[in-house]
């Protein structure tokens, strides 16, 4: 809100695109900028002459008069702009309002969101939480800014791993209704086991994946069940940790139009033959397979008739695939197809890619047998925080059925939130001892912060805070304060950045600086009460909205 006027009017008065930053260190304003510098070196000016007379046009602005209190020249000729005690009081305002933080920014365009894709019968690790749940954030971020979103679970369903388990269950004579995830999963471990001494067994596993392409009605049949099998699974799953996709395309939806795409892209001439095979070539990177030797076709070839099909259904403006770093490769390859098809006209496709979950000795592989069920996970992470809440103060007030919510909610909480504290692109670790931390920056400290601004609000008697005028603050009012003028723009940087880490480190900032608050000031009784719970009410508000975006849910008690 403030930092988007600062910005119009700083740009207007500099001539040059400006970038506004929040100082991490408060003594240095609200907002900061080295537009100054960037003039300077433009102009071949000393930057501080330049940064002083900017700041004597600036307060002349009667558009800034209204919210900025001070203008300074700092260091080398940075700019610190300090808001007035009547911005921070209008934001805190403001914060109180329902939907605070949503803007119509993204209105009349679409957004496209891939995320989880799991592949069919192999077990819901906890290696596919990263994509499930930045993914979902992702999601939810465009959609407080006014997008049209639409998520897509893309799930691998097709391919030649299918072939591997038609093969074991057909060779062994297996019933297909018998079998769960673990037991499918456990056919595809044994065949990349066996097959490390007999390479045949690939022959095999292909030849299957053939006849299920061509519709082999034996093939499809077990196919189909081994699908429904997975797919149920995957639902539990989901719905605990509060995941929901309105699309489940697999990639066999896209088989019916693999054919078309293949065309257009002859037509277009990008198709070329090697050894019996058709390939892409590109400048800068090696070529992609669009239909093997044999005739079959390629997981690039089904991106590409994934991508032809988003666009024509939904035409979105950017098309976001949140995807494991290590198909950083594939995924150029098919964006610069895209683009060479015409597809990528007037629209930007991009890579969200997250970095690995790893034991201690290197990455987790379902092909050797190596995956931590997520499910595992999960009911492990409940568990402590059982253990937490059965000695809380609050947690002997719950019922018993109170407690199994909190419970659900403050564990896969803080597996959630663990994660997105990291960029996605950084590699985490698994260790229980980082991922379940109660103290510091984790969400049972967000979640409990919430919880009391919660109690603060119900021992007052109020169900919202008393509007008040401000009087004199005191600094650890006004850190809070600052704080929470940041909260939109946070949701847009988030957004536009696509890291849910800015969030999360948001919101751990502002529960530090009201637990700061709170530790130190009397709220209930004080002169300042209503000013107090007021405070203490926005701050529980943009926790509860900011923690939603996140996916973690808000217990009123802990």
């Amino acid at each position: 809100m403030y930092r988007s006027r600062i910005t119009e009017i700083l740009e207007e008065e500099a001539g040059v695109d400006i970038a506004v930053e929040y100082p991490e260190n408060e003594q240095f304003g609200d907002f900061a900028t080295n537009a100054a510098l960037v003039v300077a070196k433009k102009e071949g000016k000393n930057p501080k002459e330049v940064a002083g007379s900017l700041v004597e046009k600036l307060k002349k602005s009667d558009a800034l008069a209204t919210v900025v209190e001070k203008i300074e020249v700092a260091g080398p000729g940075f700019i610190n702009f300090f808001l007035s005690q009547e911005a921070l009081f209008e934001s805190l305002q403001k914060a109180e309002e329902e939907n605070y933080g949503s803007t119509d920014i993204g209105k009349g365009k679409a957004i496209l969101v891939e995320y989880s894709s799991p592949n069919i019968a192999k077990s819901f690790g906890v290696g596919h939480l990263r994509s499930t749940i930045i993914g979902q954030v992702l999601y939810n971020l465009y959609k407080a800014l006014g997008y049209k979103t639409i998520s897509e679970n893309h799930l691998g369903d097709w391919g030649t791993q299918f072939g591997t388990i038609l093969y074991q269950i057909t060779a062994n004579k297996l019933d297909v209704g018998s079998l769960d995830v673990g037991k499918l999963e456990g056919l595809y471990v044994d065949v990349n086991r066996k097959a490390k001494e007999d390479s045949k067994l690939w022959d095999e596993a292909r030849g299957w994946f053939k006849k299920l392409e061509q519709g082999d009605e034996p093939a499809r049949k077990i196919w189909e069940a081994v699908r429904k099998i997975s797919l149920e699974e995957f639902e539990r799953i989901y719905k605990r940790l509060g995941v929901s996709f309105e699309n489940m395309h697999g990639e066999s939806f896209y088989e019916d139009k693999m054919p078309a795409t293949i065309e257009e892209v002859r037509v277009k001439g990008l198709a070329n033959k090697s050894e019996g095979a058709e390939i892409i070539e590109f400048l800068k990177m090696p070529p992609a397979m669009l239909v093997k030797s044999d005739g079959t076709t390629t997981y690039f070839t089904r991106d590409l008739a994934t991508a032809k099909y988003r666009v024509e259904t939904w035409n979105p403006e950017i098309l976001i695939y949140e995807v494991g770093s290590d198909q950083i490769l594939h995924l150029r390859q098919v964006f610069e197809t895209a683009r060479l098809m015409g597809w990528a006209e007037g629209r930007q496709f991009v890579h969200v890619a997250h970095g690995l979950i790893r034991f201690q000795g290197g990455k987790m592989s379902t092909r050797a047998g190596q995956s931590i069920k997520l499910e595992e996970v999960l009911d492990e992470a409940v568990k402590k925080a059982s253990g937490i809440i059965e000695k809380s103060e609050t947690g002997r007030g719950l019922s018993d059925e109170e407690k199994k919510n909190v419970s659900e909610a403050v564990g896969i909480g803080a597996i959630k939130y663990f994660d997105l504290t990291h960029h996605p692109l950084t590699d985490i670790i698994f260790d229980w001892d980082k991922i379940f931390v109660l103290e510091g920056n984790s969400g049972p400290y967000l979640q409990y912060t919430y919880a009391r601004t919660q109690s603060v609000l119900a021992k007052a008697k109020v169900n919202e805070a008393n509007k008040s005028t401000l009087g004199d603050i005191n600094k650890e009012e006004k850190s809070v304060l600052r704080a929470i003028v940041r909260y939109e723009d946070v949701i847009f940087d988030a957004a536009k950045s696509f890291s849910p880490n800015l969030l999360a480190n948001y919101l751990f900032d502002l529960a530090q600086k009201y637990n700061n608050f709170y530790n130190q000031h009397r709220i209930i009784g004080s002169d300042s009460q209503d000013f107090r719970l007021s405070l203490s009410s926005a701050v529980g508000k943009l926790l509860k909205s900011g923690l939603s975006i996140l996916g973690i849910q808000t217990p009123q008690k802990m």
